[in-house]
């Protein structure tokens, strides 16, 4: 019998909320986290609005000359696994690894340097380098915790955050590691990223996230960060810890059907959810709860609720997207979303949809309203979808010794 594995510490740094608990106080209280860009001039840009982290110190969480050698999304996710290594009272050592996610890593820095060196004839600045690098944060991390087990970091566009988690999951399960930091971050809120989008009619045009709503025409970009610990039961039990959650099962596939666009039957999506589902031992019915990718894409959400109903039927598993609170927070969603769940099971609370109005008939599932919903959760899944097909499940539930 194979040793199971719990979370003991989580952290987010989100556009609703910084830490856990405010995080899921203002989730489940229907606020969002969408408004007016305030970090750039959006004058000659088609989009105006976005999911920004507010009230972020850095100073709060690293030492402030760290703080200057890295870029927001670094300080999302390292911030993010400080609440978690400090909630979870974990020790670094050899047996501990990290892995990293991030889909976009240091893209705004090198557009700004780009601009810098073309327009203004300005030369890059030495930390360039580094703070564009995607491992640099659990770089950081480690160096500071004397982390030194293996490192790795996950770039696997929106499903970055999930995918870490199975990352996390296998150096558990072979052996290498006794416990793993799973961290993600993200901040790519800049001119380049969002025109890009744009142009593959990805961003709604209005500025509001509305997953599942008939009326919906695409998602909202966010930022932010999220951390987990996670820890074979065993090693766990020997040095005391409390188990926030189980981590049942996870699991990783591709659609093999194109860069940006969704196999229209969710065909991919659901053979994952399966794959999770077989990894945790459970069936579907065995499912209280499930967090959808839900990005408010016409294509992307129809896909979504196409593999739900394959996997599920007429099961009645309450479903939500958060993305209608904390945008899309692309590398980092996948494991925000992921706490969501944990925090549904332990508090008996499932957030709203914001923006749901009216539900897409293409889209037949039994989502929650404007406002949180109460029902006691066992297992919980989280989807998470990205570009080039990608597929993440990860299975949690309830932790009982």
């Amino acid at each position: 019998m194979r040793d199971g594995i719990v979370i003991t510490g989580m952290g987010v740094v989100t556009p609703v909320g910084i830490g856990v608990d405010t995080y899921w106080e203002n989730l489940t209280a229907g606020v969002c986290g969408i408004g007016e860009i305030t970090q750039i001039d959006t004058t000659a840009l088609p989009i105006h609005r976005a999911a920004e982290v507010h009230g972020f110190h850095p100073k709060d969480f690293m030492p402030t000359r760290l703080a200057l050698d890295l870029e927001p999304y670094q300080q999302y996710a390292y911030a993010a696994a400080e609440q978690a290594l400090a909630q979870s009272g974990l020790q670094g050592s050899a047996r501990v690894g990290i892995v990293m996610a991030t889909a976009l890593h240091g893209l705004t820095i090198i557009t700004k340097t780009q601009t810098r060196i073309d327009v203004r004839g300005q030369s890059a600045e030495p930390k360039l380098l580094t703070k564009c690098m995607g491992n640099l944060a659990a770089c950081q991390f480690s160096i500071m915790h004397q982390i030194t087990g293996p490192s790795l970091t996950v770039s696997t566009a929106c499903s970055s955050g999930g995918d870490a988690i199975t990352m996390g999951t296998m150096l558990l399960r072979s052996g290498m590691a006794d416990a793993v930091v799973v961290m993600a971050g993200e901040a790519a809120i800049c001119p380049a990223f969002l025109q890009s989008l744009d142009k593959v009619g990805a961003l709604s045009a209005t500025g509001e996230s509305r997953p599942f709503d008939v009326t919906r025409n695409g998602f909202v970009t966010g930022e932010g960060g999220g951390a987990l610990i996670l820890e074979t039961e065993s090693a766990a039990n020997a040095r005391g810890a409390k188990p926030l959650a189980r981590l049942l099962g996870a699991a990783n596939n591709t659609d093999a059907y194109h860069p940006v666009s969704p196999a229209p039957n969710g065909a991919g999506a659901a053979a994952c959810i399966r794959l999770a589902l077989a990894d945790a031992g459970l069936t579907p019915e065995g499912i209280d709860y499930l967090n959808a990718h839900g990005t408010a894409t016409v294509k992307g959400d129809i896909a979504e609720a196409c593999a739900i109903r394959a996997v599920f039927g007429d099961l009645p598993v309450t479903v939500s997207s958060t993305k209608g609170a904390t945008g899309h927070m692309m590398g980092a969603g996948g494991l925000t979303e992921v706490i969501t769940c944990v925090q549904a099971i332990r508090t008996g609370l499932l957030p709203p949809s914001l923006g749901l109005t009216e539900q897409d008939p293409e889209c037949p599932l039994h989502l929650t309203g404007p406002t949180a919903v109460q029902q006691p959760v066992h297992a919980a899944i989280s989807n998470a979808m990205g570009f080039g097909g990608q597929n993440s499940c990860i299975v949690v539930g309830r932790y009982q010794e």
